[in-house]
């Protein structure tokens, strides 16, 4: 899951650098840049921010519906999700090698369908394991529980780790996925994460392999 949250840090800092201001991730402010742009604010993309939501929900809908069939088996559940990942991923990567350092407005919007479908797939499988304090993706919650639940607050402080860990883990991804944008290209940033949700799947796949003979 901290693996998970990196990439969503690398793919969000090559979306909102490169793709137009928009998220595939954090769909919180896609909604905020729509209501900045109804309000007339200029320098926003109203299709782009539209597009990643219409392309998210379909991809929490998949998700969804596979790890219902999955049944309660976590390990199969990460395993399919982050496969699913890897080929969208895989489809996002050769799209950016063609468009370079210009992305034109088709390329853009490939990548935003893509890496939203993607980070949507992610974002279900996420909510459906339900580890505490590791959603990927939303830090709000887990910026709230470091503080009302501090000692300087009355509370004990047991999940503070887990917590700052996952904070540190979202700000980790979005630093290599801007220096990677910024210093080399976006695909770099892209086939980094795609290396990543291969390595989290191929775990899973070996985690579940070597379940199975001691659950038989």
């Amino acid at each position: 899951m901290i693996l998970l949250t990196i990439v969503t840090g690398m793919v969000d800092a090559v979306a909102y650098l490169k793709l137009g201001h928009v998220f595939v991730a954090n769909m919180t402010g896609n909604v905020v840049f729509l209501g900045f742009a109804a309000a007339g604010a200029s320098g926003l993309s109203v299709i782009g921010s539209l597009l990643a939501i219409a392309c998210f929900l379909p991809g929490g809908v998949a998700a969804g519906r596979l790890a219902a069939r999955l049944s309660d088996n976590r390990l199969h559940q990460l395993r399919t999700a982050t496969g699913i990942q890897v080929v969208l991923f895989a489809g996002a990567i050769p799209v950016a090698a063609l468009a370079g350092d210009r992305i034109g407005s088709a390329s853009r919007y490939a990548l935003i369908v893509l890496l939203a479908l993607a980070m949507g797939v992610q974002n279900a499988i996420a909510r459906r394991l339900a580890v505490p304090d590791l959603t990927t993706t939303v830090l709000t919650l887990t910026l709230t529980g470091i503080a009302a639940d501090s000692h300087l607050a009355g509370g004990s402080g047991a999940k503070t780790g887990r917590r700052v860990l996952s904070v540190a883990a979202m700000l980790l991804g979005a630093i290599i996925g801007a220096l990677l944008l910024l210093e080399v290209a976006a695909v770099a940033s892209l086939a980094l994460a795609a290396g990543i949700l291969t390595i989290v799947c191929f775990v899973a796949h070996r985690s579940s392999a070597q379940a199975q003979p001691s659950n038989a």
